[in-house]
């Protein structure tokens, strides 16, 4: 299946596996965490402040509900490939692509030592 957003939805829900959800807002609550990390890579762009930490945190969530390979189809449909120089580093630093994915796509040198700093501190 082809993801488009006419089939986002649908999509979704089949990957979706949350044991603790108990209605449809909380599945549309977790879809909204794409729409989030959206938004802070605009903020991003726009002021140059990198909220790396809240990003992971999204992207883990995601990752844990939807899981890694429907997560990241779900990004690529979502997120603009001018956010992907700053996005791809998270999905390195996650394992939820390899270096050798998106190969045209150069790191974000921000991005990259701020995560840098975070493995460091673990």
């Amino acid at each position: 299946m082809t993801l488009t957003e006419k089939n986002l939805i649908l999509y979704a829900a089949q990957h979706y596996y949350n044991p603790r959800c108990i209605d449809s807002e909380e599945f549309f609550g977790d879809l909204k965490r794409f729409k989030y990390i959206k938004r802070l890579l605009n903020k991003y762009k726009a002021t140059g402040e990198l909220s790396e930490r809240l990003i992971l945190n999204h992207l883990i969530v995601i990752f844990n509900v939807f899981g890694i390979e429907a997560g990241v189809e779900i990004l690529a449909l979502k997120i603009e490939i001018s956010h992907w120089e700053t996005l791809r580093p998270f999905l390195i630093f996650l394992n939820a692509t390899t270096n050798t994915d998106l190969v045209g796509i150069t790191l974000d040198p921000v991005a990259v030592e701020a995560l840098r700093a975070i493995r460091h501190t673990q």
